[in-house]
């Protein structure tokens, strides 16, 4: 199958070396010239396997010949590139297509809008999912080492009367992982940014800021904070079912249990995790994705989703009030429903969910 990827970060590399090794054909675009300039032809892979070399079909800085063709367009960038690529995307996209985001943020939603504007009638399926599809860093410019690989992804579609076809594709790509769970919306209340990393940072500012590195994920998940995080979670859990989402709600919780229904990433992900040492970083908080998307983003969503669904979320509240005081910018209003081009009345946006614009 032909598959583009766009983007040079963890997630792209990942993509486009696990892709290449599957035998698919591999577009990687690069989001300038210099880097695409720079960039060696082959990716190394270093997993549980040992270190070998892939080499994608194609590495471009040109957007347009790295999704010609292409049945499936991956994008692991963060949810706070989705705005510039849209207009850049829609006018390049062909009928029978189907863009990924990992994981999305509704910005599924706002792409789809973005072609409609440019081509109405267009027939293109959008899907997200609730996490990144690997647990991987960069060691170098050329090399990703991957410590994990998703075993379950839950997948919400946009326009959802194109699901089966989204979903076929998508699960060509990742065969026995993709797990339907409805639209977009319900797709994009299955990210787990969210809900991991606000509590995270902000409850581990002090070291963030202290120390040169800091691994948030071993010293900084203590139980005060998982119980947060739970709390948080059920916050968001309580939107699903308020909107009339079903189970598998697929609760955080079961990524670090030893026991019970297996998360995402499978049993005895978040050890390998630590384990690996790959997530002892530096994080600036006023500039890192995990408060400009996942705080920013993610939790003014789940606020604005909770409000049209008359459900409380004070914790997202609390934590995006946090990040505000931070980086000295209201983010309540950054992403919400109006905002990606949905209707608060329930009857009109499940229409648009399910047909498009």
């Amino acid at each position: 199958m032909k598959i583009a990827v766009l983007g040079g970060g963890n997630g792209g590399f990942a993509a486009a070396a696990d892709f290449t090794e599957a035998g698919h054909e591999v577009r990687l675009w690069r989001t300038s010239a210099e880097e695409a300039a720079r960039q060696a032809p082959s990716i190394t892979l270093k997993d549980s396997r040992g270190q070998r070399s892939t080499t994608p079909t194609l590495i471009t800085a040109d957007l347009a010949e790295a999704i010609a063709g292409a049945a499936l367009i991956l994008a692991p960038a963060p949810a706070t590139t989705h705005a510039a690529l849209a207009p850049r995307l829609a006018p390049l996209l062909e009928d029978g297509q189907v863009v990924f985001l990992t994981p999305g943020t509704l910005g599924t939603v706002i792409l789809a809008r973005a072609l409609h504007a440019h081509r109405p009638g267009a027939r293109v399926a959008f899907a997200e999912t609730g996490t990144l599809p690997w647990l991987a860093r960069k060691h170098g410019p050329d090399l990703v080492a991957i410590t994990v690989r998703a075993k379950r992804l839950p997948v919400g579609v946009f326009p959802l009367a194109m699901a089966d076809h989204a979903l076929a594709v998508i699960g060509t790509a990742f065969p026995g992982v993709i797990e339907p769970c409805g639209d977009a919306l319900s797709g994009a209340l299955m990210n787990a940014g969210p809900i991991i990393h606000p509590p995270l940072i902000t409850m581990n500012a002090g070291p963030l800021e202290h120390f040169p590195k800091w691994d948030i994920h071993k010293e900084g998940t203590q139980p005060s904070i998982r119980r947060v995080t739970d709390s948080l979670d059920a916050e968001r859990m309580a939107v699903r079912a308020a909107l009339g989402y079903g189970a598998p709600h697929f609760p955080l919780a079961d990524h670090y249990a030893k026991e019970g229904p297996e998360w995402c990433y499978g049993r005895g992900s978040h050890d390998r995790l630590t384990d690996s040492g790959d997530w002892r970083e530096n994080i600036v908080l006023t500039e890192h994705r995990y408060m400009l998307e996942d705080t920013r983003l993610g939790l003014s969503l789940i606020i604005d989703v909770g409000v049209a669904a008359g459900v409380a979320t004070p914790l997202a509240r609390a934590f995006l009030a946090i990040g505000s005081a931070i980086c000295a910018e209201d983010f309540l209003p950054s992403r919400t429903l109006a905002a990606c081009g949905l209707p608060y009345d329930a009857t009109a946006r499940s229409k648009v969910l399910r047909h498009g614009f």
